[in-house]
């Protein structure tokens, strides 16, 4: 017998007798009535280890009675808050474990217990997978407990089939029977046969078939109540169904409470709005369209939230103009389980940790697309599917985190398109790739640079999913929506002082909505102050030319995932709606065509005049806004779609709405205005900035230079990227506040259209500006309401858009030329970008970054003596 099969005793001889002893590893489940019958056999084995020498390891974690005496000298008592969530509590139970060492001895409070805090038997079923295997390494013996008719078949198996051994407790006519069902690696002729106690405290064996065949029927009776085969979450939503008739009001909202906190989430300004709002039969319908258990996610709670105010303000009205939802839910366990079910749980431990937090989450990033579901999750995907039929669906992140207040995780987590027709499987295939992209990007390094920034790198996340049919319509092989957009309910892009910024503002495009939440090449949505519909940003004919959407991105039936189509292409083909609407006449275009003897034809601008000043789309799409507003008691973010039911009606679907950040936080240098007198202004600008009134001390300045860098090919740009990153990590530790200045648009995907950087790349600047340089192509994108403009906001970062060409503007690039170029003393002597980055600091008489909303000015100010001596 090897070491790992030295026998143990359990402190009851009888029982050695039958299992032959436990051995190093054996990890023993007590399937039991009560409580109670469970301590009858687990205090003889603390007692056997105690007066061997070992101490007892008891995880307590429920509020019933101890299992053990816990005073007793030698038992170490290890109290555990599962309220922390599955993720945070199993890392806990892992962790005493590792702390125990091998060998050691273990007590575990009933699992059943766990149903109180988690209401699900599969999260209760993935602890016990993970954990178990983990004792068994390190060669511990653990007890455990599940309680009878508490879970369903599906997790007692799963237990069953993971534990070492595994024996049913049960009472019949007074009498006490013990039956083994597994023991690991042992057998005997009588071992898993009931053993009944006997009156001197032994157990026989049930050797007769007379006595079995009673036992066997009797206990199935006992046992055959409706609940056995349902688990503690279709038991709580059955309970729930019962007491929604009830006119006991305390009883239906401790129902409502219980289960809201088990499927919304733990938000309490969220929980708060869910509890006004919505029903128990509003809840009921949620778990109706779900897959799996656990929390729907952010992303889902604030659509879902939405739509319930708005219908709960004027049901009239809301009815009326809003499109109905059917979207699915994919609970927040089932992230758990394909981890766990691949085997990946002890990647994902480490990935928790600080030392692992980013190479564990880059590998488990890259294994996650290759993963697998359980069967039972797989049945629950095509039956979804089947319900959707040949109809596209996107695939969208709703992380735990997500689309909360302060943390809107804006364009950090992924969403995909389904829009393949083909064969049941061809549309499994692909929702499952998809899918797992989703959860895969809840591991890549921007998404968890992101939570560190936020100080969130230790909270439980787990990604929920949404899934909506998308909002739109089939033409011909193509399908998407007639108009898509942002909202938000405060403005914090005003350029013209007849704009209220409480009004809020729309960023619209024509097709899917991606165009307005991207920066895309070559493309500029509409911005809109609702206040001021007729009002454009672009003040020429020439720049809205020029500054207008051109591509529409639509889901084309026979590949998948989004593509990009020309408007021109479109309209050229029979256009499915009326043009007009979202669209205007290019005449000086038309008027070229039939001077050069061309043959007539319409060109198109989407300009959404129409849309704009001949319906009530701004008054409605303001009344929806401010009641959100209202009620958040916060301003919002809303993603839409639009689409027209004939010439002048339309309907909108609200697909998402999220608490939105709106203030950039005012860096007071500590004087009064009356003391900039001995300022002047090193450049100045007219509008086209993001941060309200402000006034900030700079001590540096970090200044791209465009017409150094249109001149680098792709990968010297790269490398505008990496020395970007090294100033933006030396800020930490030096705390200079610093002006980030470059041609184009900062974070964009295409180089030729500005700097690359990921937002983390510059998230410690305290501003950033954007440069038109017309030579090289590269021009800003005033971006607000995008996943970009997200970022700055909640970096508290001020943003500018510079256009040196207009008369309002005195920047130019030749402005640094009189002070000393310190790049080097930063990033050392890089042949590549030797010219390309340079770097100004003005710690001796700092730089004052000044702006005013209602004057639209902005200037950076200099002390007119450090003007004339340069630096």
């Amino acid at each position: 017998m090897n070491i790992d099969q030295q026998q143990i005793s359990t402190g009851k001889k009888c029982l050695d007798h039958i299992l032959n002893y436990l051995w190093a590893g054996d990890n023993v489940v007590w399937h039991t009535p009560s409580v109670n019958e469970y301590s009858k056999f687990v205090q003889p084995y603390v007692d056997e280890a105690l007066s061997c020498g070992h101490e007892i390891h008891y995880i307590r974690f429920a509020e019933h009675p101890h299992v053990i005496d816990h005073k007793e000298k030698g038992v170490i008592v290890h109290r555990l808050d599962a309220t922390v969530g599955f993720e945070n509590f199993s890392k806990q139970i892992h962790e005493k474990i590792n702390q125990a060492g091998e060998g050691a001895y273990f007590v575990f409070d009933c699992l059943s217990a766990l149903l109180s805090h988690w209401a699900t038997d599969t999260m209760v079923a993935n602890l016990f997978l993970v954990t178990c295997p983990y004792l068994y390494k390190m060669k511990a013996l653990a007890y455990f407990a599940t309680l009878k008719n508490y879970h369903s078949f599906s997790t007692i198996n799963k237990i069953k089939d993971t534990t070492q051994i595994f024996i049913e407790l049960y009472n019949y006519s007074e009498t006490s029977y013990v039956h083994p069902h597994k023991v690991f690696g042992r057998s005997s002729p009588t071992m898993f046969l009931p053993h009944k106690l006997t009156e001197e405290g032994d157990f026989k064996p049930v050797v007769n078939s007379i006595e079995a065949t009673g036992l066997s029927h009797s206990l199935c009776s006992i046992n055959s109540v409706p609940h056995k085969k349902l688990d503690a979450w279709d038991r709580m939503m059955l309970h729930a169904r019962e007491v929604e008739a009830s006119t006991d009001v305390k009883k239906r909202a401790d129902v409502f409470d219980t289960i809201a906190r088990h499927i919304i989430g733990r938000d309490e300004k969220i929980l708060r709005l869910v509890k006004k709002h919505f029903t128990i039969r509003d809840i009921l319908a949620i778990k109706s369209r779900m897959i799996g258990t656990g929390f729907i996610g952010g992303k889902s709670t604030g659509m879902l939230l939405a739509r319930k105010i708005l219908e709960n303000n004027d049901l009239d009205k809301w009815g009326r103009l809003l499109e109905d939802h059917d979207s699915y839910f994919i609970g927040s366990d089932v992230f758990h389980t394909f981890i766990i079910h691949n085997g990946w749980w002890n990647l994902y431990i480490e990935h928790r940790t600080k030392k692992g937090y980013l190479e564990a989450g880059k590998k488990l990033e890259e294994l996650m697309l290759g993963g697998e579901f359980p069967a039972e999750i797989l049945e629950q995907f095509s039956s979804m599917l089947d319900y959707f039929g040949q109809y596209p669906i996107v695939v969208r992140s709703s992380s735990i985190m997500e689309d909360g207040f302060g943390n809107a995780f804006a364009g950090k987590y992924e969403s995909f398109f389904c829009s393949v027709q083909g064969t049941p499987e061809t549309r499994l295939s692909e929702f499952i790739y998809n899918l797992k992209r989703v959860y895969a990007s809840a591991m890549c390094t921007e998404a968890l640079e992101y939570r560190i920034t936020k100080g969130l790198a230790d909270q439980d996340e787990q990604m929920g999913i949404l899934i909506q049919r998308v909002s739109g319509s089939f033409h011909g092989y193509f399908y998407y929506p007639h108009v898509a957009g942002v909202g938000l309910s405060y403005n914090t892009y005003v350029w013209h002082d007849d704009i209220d910024p409480n009004s809020g503002m729309l960023r619209l495009v024509a097709g899917l909505g991606t165009r307005a939440v991207n920066r895309v090449k070559d493309d500029y949505p509409r911005v809109v102050a609702l206040n001021a519909p007729d009002m454009n940003p672009l003040n020429s004919t020439d720049d809205i030319k020029r500054f207008s959407q051109r591509d529409l991105d639509v889901l084309d039936t026979r590949h998948s995932g989004k593509n990009a189509v020309s408007l021109y292409d479109l309209y050229n083909e029979d256009f499915p709606f009326n043009l007009n609407n979202i669209a205007s006449h290019d005449r000086d275009a038309e008027r070229r065509l039939a001077e050069r003897r061309r043959p007539k034809k319409d060109v198109w601008l989407l300009t959404f005049d129409r849309l704009l000043k001949q319906t009530d789309f701004t008054k409605d799409m303001t009344r929806l806004m401010n009641t959100l507003e209202g009620e958040y008691e916060y301003p919002v973010d809303i993603e839409f779609t639009l689409n027209f039911t004939d010439d002048s009606s339309f309907m909108i679907n609200l697909v998402q709405c999220r608490p939105h950040q709106t203030s950039i936080i005012t860096k007071d240098p500590g004087f009064d205005e009356k003391d900039l007198k001995s300022y002047t202004p090193l450049f100045s600008s007219k509008s086209n900035f993001m941060g309200g009134n402000t006034l900030m001390n700079l001590n540096q300045i970090v200044f791209v230079n465009p017409s150094e860098y249109s001149r680098l090919n792709d990968n010297e740009r790269f490398s505008v990227v990496r020395g970007i990153r090294e100033i933006n990590n030396e800020i930490k530790t030096s705390n200079r506040q610093t002006l980030l200045l470059g041609p184009g648009r900062w974070g964009t995907s295409t180089p030729s259209l500005g700097v690359p950087v990921n937002f983390s790349d510059i998230n410690n600047m305290c501003a950033l500006g954007e440069i038109e340089f017309e030579e090289g192509g590269l021009m800003p994108e005033l971006s607000f309401g995008s996943h970009f403009f997200q970022d700055l906001v909640e970096g508290n970062i001020f943003f500018m858009a510079l256009f040196p060409t207009s008369f309002e503007c005195t920047f130019e690039n030749s402005i640094f030329d009189r002070f000393t170029n310190c790049a080097t003393t930063v990033l050392g002597d890089i042949p590549e970008i030797r010219n390309t980055i340079r770097l100004y600091r003005f710690d001796d008489s700092p730089l004052v970054l000044k702006s005013d909303i209602k004057s639209q000015q902005l200037e950076v100010l200099i002390k007119e003596k450090h003007l004339l001596e340069g630096g």
